[in-house]
C-alpha cells in the first residue's frame, strides 16, 4: 500500500511539468497564429492599396546568368500620366549571391549613347524610344554589361512606398536649402523626410553640381532606405510594404520570385552597398549636339575597364 502511494506521489510533478509544457506550447502557437494573421492582413492591405497603380509590364529578355552575380537594371520614371517618359534614374544593382556583396552603379542620364536602331541620343532617351529592353540593349552594347532582370517604379509610387516603410520619415542630412523644380521646400540640416520630400531631395539638380550632385543624392537615398528596411522598429511595416511593392514596382519577376529574392538577400545578414557612378572622373567631356542638346561624351573603354574591376566580372 505504501509503495503504491509513493508511486502516485512521484508521478505528480511529471504531470504538472507536462501541463506547463503544453500551456507554453499553446501560448507560442497562438502567438505565431496572431503574427502570421497580422502579416497576411497587412500584406493584403498593401496589395489593395497599390491595386492598378504600377507602370505596365514590358517585354524583357534578360541575359543568361553565369556564376554567382546577378545584375538588376533599376529605373525610376516620372510618367505624369503620359504614355511615354524618360528615365530620370538609371542604376544597375549587382548582387554577388556567394558573399552577399552589393554594388550599385548609377549611370548619368545625359551620357551620349549609341542607341541600337536609332540615332545617338542621351542615354535616358532609350527608354522613351522603346522601353526597358532598348535601354538594356544600349547599356549592354556600350559596356558589355550583362543585365539579368529589371525593376521599374514611377515616382508617385516611390513616395507611397517610403511612407509605408517609414511613417515617421527617413532621416536625411540635407546639405543645402532646396526647392527649385522639386515640388517641396527643404531646409539645410538633418530632417525626417516623408516620401514626397525624399523624392524631391533625390531629384534636385539646380546647383553647381547639376546631375552629378543629383546622382550622389540618389545613392544616398538608396542607402538610407536600406537602413530603414533593416531597422527592427520598422518590422511591423514590412508586410504592408512588401504587398504594396508587388503593385507599385514593375519587374520581370513573378510575385513569388520577388519574395524569394528578398528573403535570400535578408537571410544572409548585414547588407553593405558599394556605390559608383558612370562616367568616372576624368573620363568625359561636355558637348552640345543640335539634335540632343548638352550631353556627356565619355571614354567608353575607360569606363568599361572600371566597371569590370568594380563589379568583378569580365565584360565582353
Amino acid at each position: 500500500m505504501e509503495e503504491q502511494d509513493y508511486t502516485r506521489r512521484s508521478q505528480r510533478p511529471k504531470k504538472r511539468k507536462l501541463r506547463k509544457g503544453r500551456a507554453i506550447f499553446t501560448l507560442l502557437l497562438l502567438c505565431i497564429i496572431v503574427i502570421v494573421g497580422y502579416a497576411v492582413m497587412q500584406y493584403r492591405s498593401g496589395l489593395e492599396l497599390a491595386n492598378d497603380t504600377k507602370v505596365a509590364q514590358e517585354d524583357f529578355s534578360g541575359d543568361t546568368i553565369k556564376g554567382d552575380i546577378e545584375n538588376y537594371l533599376i529605373l525610376g520614371v516620372d510618367t505624369r500620366g503620359e504614355e511615354k517618359s524618360r528615365t530620370d534614374t538609371m542604376m544597375v544593382l549587382s548582387w554577388n549571391k556567394a558573399n552577399n556583396d552589393i554594388k550599385l552603379v548609377s549611370f548619368m542620364r545625359d551620357i551620349y549613347a549609341d542607341i541600337p536602331g536609332y540615332q545617338s541620343y542621351k542615354l535616358n532617351t532609350a527608354y522613351y524610344l522603346d522601353g526597358v529592353q532598348l535601354l538594356k540593349d544600349t547599356l549592354t552594347n556600350m559596356f558589355g554589361l550583362p543585365i539579368h532582370h529589371y525593376a521599374l517604379i514611377d515616382f508617385k509610387n516611390f513616395e507611397s512606398l517610403v511612407d509605408i516603410l517609414a511613417p515617421n520619415g527617413v532621416e536625411m542630412d540635407v546639405e543645402k536649402d532646396m526647392s527649385e523644380n522639386i515640388g517641396v521646400e527643404l531646409k539645410q540640416g538633418v530632417h525626417h523626410l516623408n516620401g514626397q520630400e525624399l523624392l524631391g531631395y533625390a531629384r534636385f539638380r539646380h546647383d553647381a553640381e547639376g546631375d552629378f550632385g543629383r546622382v550622389a543624392r540618389q545613392q544616398k537615398v538608396i542607402e538610407a532606405l536600406k537602413t530603414e528596411l533593416l531597422t527592427p522598429t520598422n518590422m511591423l511595416n514590412l508586410p504592408k510594404f512588401v504587398g504594396a511593392a508587388q503593385g507599385y514596382i514593375t519587374t520581370d519577376y513573378s510575385s513569388a520570385e520577388e519574395m524569394q529574392q528578398v528573403l535570400k538577400l535578408l537571410s544572409k545578414g548585414k547588407v553593405n552597398i558599394e556605390k559608383a557612378t558612370i562616367p568616372i572622373e576624368g573620363s568625359y567631356q561636355f558637348q552640345n549636339f543640335s539634335h540632343a542638346g548638352d550631353s556627356i561624351v565619355i571614354d567608353v573603354e575607360q569606363n568599361k575597364a572600371f566597371l569590370s574591376e568594380f563589379l568583378g566580372i569580365s565584360l565582353e
